[in-house]
């Protein structure tokens, strides 16, 4: 069954005029293969933009297309103020370049599929937000993480234990349970990335 649970739209006040898109939720949810799908789906509206994350995760470990750092360029561009976003997560660090600001001050849309641990940080921050969470069950996620082959047991077991922590809550939260097909997943997250209640306050 594929559900989206819509909820008002929550403000703060920031720099940026273009909705910030975050799409979370635990490990094996789906959120890579959702994005990739609107990529393909949305590839002709300008408006839209997926950009890569930066990790310290080498570009051949499999898994999301992203731009490999080090550990040490990751430090370096943090400092410097390079990312919009920046968090860590299972060893690793993660960043959203900071480019992205000049595409909310066009006023366009930027999806990133980040963790939950920013969620607060990015309420601070900018002002037309947006939270996509994806959810699915505990044997799914674990079916679906087991098929990357990437993580050994003790890593499967941390994320799934992790996946049962509480779902964000706010009016800016959309909830989308992913336990069936691709198809109609992408269905309610295109539904919830080109919704356009008004905004601003």
């Amino acid at each position: 069954m594929i559900s989206a649970i819509w909820m008002p739209l929550h403000f703060v006040t920031n720099m940026a005029e273009g909705r910030l898109i975050l799409v979370v939720g635990p490990s094996g949810a789906g959120k890579d293969s959702l994005i990739e799908a609107a990529m393909a789906q949305l590839a002709q509206d300008q408006r839209f933009h997926f950009p890569k994350r930066e990790v310290t995760r080498p570009s051949d470990a499999g898994g999301e297309d992203h731009i490999a750092v080090s550990e040490q360029d990751f430090a370096a561009r943090q400092a410097a103020g390079g990312y919009a976003l920046a968090w860590g997560a299972h060893g690793l660090h993660y960043g959203i370049p900071i480019a992205v600001i000049d595409l909310l001050a066009n006023g366009d849309t930027v999806v990133i599929n980040t963790s939950r641990t920013v969620i607060e940080t990015a309420r601070a921050t900018y002002r037309n937000l947006r939270i996509i969470y994806v959810i699915a069950p505990i044997a799914i996620l674990a079916q679906r993480i087991a098929a990357r082959g990437r993580e050994s047991a003790e890593d499967v077991a941390q994320r799934l234990a992790r996946a049962v922590m509480s779902l964000p809550s706010g009016d800016d939260v959309v909830i989308i349970t992913n336990d069936g097909s691709l198809e109609q997943a992408l269905a309610a997250f295109i539904a919830a990335l080109t919704h356009e209640p008004a905004l601003t306050r």
